[in-house]
């Protein structure tokens, strides 16, 4: 019978949680719908205008989610495999926390640090990433006066959690043991 919430795994609470994200988005936005419906049984788009590796350097990625990121077709690959997991909003949130890295312009950096927290940091924000409070304060303490390194430790955060996590999914995925064959 039913044992109530706690009686779950901590993952499949995560993954409602996701599921419910994606609900809300398809219930405000029916346009995008069809950018979330992926058929059943489809396996992930090969990455399109990016240079294959050498079998070498696919093999590093099993190591090293540095590796992964620094090599388009690597990037490419591993983004198109979370979005057949409905999981890409870490990747999503560590490639805008590289982009805002770049931005010289203080109005532009407070105008982008608005729309990343917005987006990913937030409570209940569209594509909520997984951060503890510790973090998510930090993070909010250092968007009082926006720099370059207001996102560092929360960008660290999610990336050791896809490294310990979603690399190793990636690694093990029919696409990744096709490409190294």
């Amino acid at each position: 019978m039913c044992k109530g919430l706690a009686a779950l795994p901590h993952s499949c609470l995560e993954r409602a949680k996701e599921i419910k994200i994606k609900l809300g988005i398809l219930l405000q936005k029916p346009d995008s719908a069809i950018d979330l419906v992926i058929p059943y049984n489809e396996k992930p788009e090969k990455p399109a205008k990016t240079q294959k590796p050498s079998l070498d350097e696919a093999l590093q990625w099993r190591d090293s989610l540095d590796k992964v990121l620094q090599n388009n077709y690597g990037l490419a690959s591993f983004k198109s495999f979370l979005k057949s997991e409905f999981s890409e909003e870490n990747l999503e949130f560590w490639i805008a926390c590289e982009d805002y890295k770049k931005i010289k312009s203080p109005d532009k950096m407070a105008e982008k640090a608005k729309k990343i927290y917005e987006e990913f940091i937030q409570t209940e924000a569209p594509k909520e990433v997984n951060i503890d409070h510790f973090t998510k304060d930090i993070t909010m303490k250092n968007l009082v006066e926006p720099s370059p390194s207001s996102f560092d430790v929360a960008q660290k955060r999610i990336h050791a959690l896809m490294e310990k996590d979603s690399l190793p999914r990636f690694v093990r995925s029919e696409f990744y043991q096709e490409l190294i064959k």
